[in-house]
């Protein structure tokens, strides 16, 4: 027999051959690079150096990943809060902060401010929750930005070149105003050069987080124009003093609001009912709901009421309130509701009422200036429009309300046809497409526009070319009378205290299709103002 090891040969070992691995496997070329490379001394010293710097390139990698502060920017004055996707600041370059609706207009913003060269212009600031994710407050946004820069084209262009010029920036607080501390600190640090920062308008939702933003801007001495601000106790007056120097609104308070409704209605309070938030901190709701109570002294029934969530945007659990409180509306004599609420739960209080156990009653709602949201809200069962119920709101500003039309006299005083007019004009160049202007927001935020830069301008010493800031806020006392505002929603006559003086409120029913059909115009003080427009003494 052949010795079978002399065949093998000396290196080779048991169950080994030519060609083959340990364990007889076939010696693929791989296997041998590997012997070659990982195992000689010299070459395990090679493969230790690349090994030991590749681990410390990587961890240097690590350590600079560390130690460099992340970039949270999103645009020149704009960046992401710590734990926040949202872009949050103050930019007038023609940044949309990431929403894809407002890249239009921003870039038009930004287009014209573009234009103007440094030293001839100020600045005015409008400040609005950008990124909301909230359907109706995406279009207000829209329309309100549409608006500010309609009359922002007309201040550089259609004025008789009348001095400072004006630059528009865009500053976001964050959805539910969250972040709008961040954002003031900014504004407030753009009262000087280059920026000259004179007013800050927007500031359109009756909320703590805006009152306290509010509170900031004015301390600091900026003047601002409240859009859509309707809370009594986020303004100035008599009872409290001048908590806020240099704030004026261009919208009725609610109080205001409610004695229009009521002077248009003629209510019965016997036959009165009123249905009423219970969260606290709201400044709208809860304004509302005293004023609709003063109103309804006397009424028969004591409140029905609702809790919404703390984002009142949100759904929450009250659709399932209010289809038990439509079970004790059917117990009552009640014919008209007031409802002191936001638009989210307005809705809903609608579509549960539209489904009413006693169907062949009548009833008529009547609300705030929440309610120029629900033409656009898609959750609207408009089924319920028909099922004899009746919903009115008392409106900012409408399209039609100055408008000639047959049987419907346009009031001589209190606001004008021609001022309406040349605002139509000014829109057109706000969007490619037609604004939508039913809602009443991109009309208030015009005139927001047209009363800051009217203070603007009337505070710049002749000779100068922009007015210190702390001049502008001092302007409001004298906007009124032949210095009023011609609004296209009606003349903006102040008072002492910065509030419109028996603002012109337009009464707007929501029409069964979901459509915003004016009624006819009403006034705080019962009838329009006096041809003077100067506010009368107040005890």
């Amino acid at each position: 027999m052949p010795d079978r090891r002399t065949e093998q040969g000396p290196e080779q070992g048991p169950g080994r051959g030519p060609g083959r691995g340990p364990g007889g496997r076939p010696d693929r070329p791989l296997d041998r690079v590997r012997r070659r490379v990982f195992r000689t001394p010299r070459q395990k010293v090679v493969t230790s150096i690349v090994v030991a710097a590749l681990v410390l390139g990587l961890g240097g990698y690590g350590v600079v990943r560390l130690t460099t502060p992340e970039d949270r920017s999103c645009a020149t004055g704009v960046e992401k809060p710590v734990g926040s996707s949202e872009c949050v600041g103050v930019n007038g370059d023609g940044h949309a902060f990431g929403i894809p609706e407002l890249a239009e207009i921003a870039g038009a913003i930004g287009r014209e401010n573009a234009t103007l060269k440094p030293g001839e212009y100020a600045t005015v600031a409008v400040l609005l929750p950008l990124t909301s994710t909230d359907g109706g407050m995406r279009v207000k946004v829209l329309h309100e930005l549409q608006g500010a820069y309609a009359y922002q084209y007309r201040a550089n262009h259609a004025s008789n070149s009348e001095t400072p010029k004006i630059r528009l920036v865009l500053a976001n607080t964050g959805k539910g105003n969250a972040h709008w501390r961040g954002t003031v600190d900014r504004l407030i640090a753009m009262t000087g050069g280059p920026d000259r920062l004179r007013a800050v308008s927007g500031v359109a939702t009756s909320s703590t987080q805006v009152r306290e933003a509010v509170a900031a801007l004015t301390g600091a001495g900026i003047a601002v124009v409240g859009t859509t601000i309707t809370a009594d106790d986020i303004a100035n007056s008599p009872a409290a003093g001048n908590r806020y120097p240099g704030l004026a609104r261009v919208s009725p308070t609610n109080s205001d609001e409610a004695r229009a409704l009521a002077a248009y209605g003629r209510v019965d309070a016997a036959k009165a009912l009123l249905v009423e938030d219970t969260r606290d901190g709201d400044h709208y709701t809860d304004t509302l709901k005293t004023a609709f109570s003063d109103t309804l002294k006397g009424a028969p029934y004591e409140p029905q009421l609702f809790t919404s969530p703390p984002d009142p945007t949100e759904e929450g659990t009250t659709a399932n309130t209010f289809r038990q409180i439509t079970h004790l509306i059917c117990d009552t004599r009640a014919e008209t509701i007031f409802f002191a609420g936001r638009h989210t739960q307005l809705r809903q209080f609608i579509n549960a009422l539209g489904a009413r156990g006693c169907v062949d009653r009548p009833f008529t709602i009547l609300t705030g200036d929440e309610g120029s949201y629900l033409g656009a809200d898609e959750k609207l069962d408009r089924n319920a429009l028909k099922a004899k119920l009746t919903v009115r709101y008392a409106a900012l500003a409408h399209p039609d309300a100055w408008k000639p039309a047959a049987g419907r006299p346009v009031p001589a005083t209190g606001g004008s046809v021609a001022a309406y007019t040349t605002f139509t004009a000014d829109i057109v160049r706000a969007a490619k497409e037609p604004v939508a202007l039913a809602d009443g927001q991109a009309i208030i935020a015009y005139d927001a526009m047209a009363t800051a830069v009217h203070a603007i301008r009337q505070a710049t010493p002749q000779g100068a070319q922009y007015p210190e800031a702390a001049a502008v806020g001092t302007q409001w006392p004298q906007v009124k009378g032949s210095l009023r505002v011609q609004g296209a929603s009606g003349w903006i006559c102040l008072d002492n205290y910065g509030n419109p003086y028996n603002k012109a409120v337009p009464i707007v029913e929501l029409a069964q299709d979901g459509s915003q059909r004016f009624v006819q115009m009403a006034w705080p003080e019962g009838r329009p103002p006096a041809a003077a427009c100067l506010p009368p003494k107040r005890g």
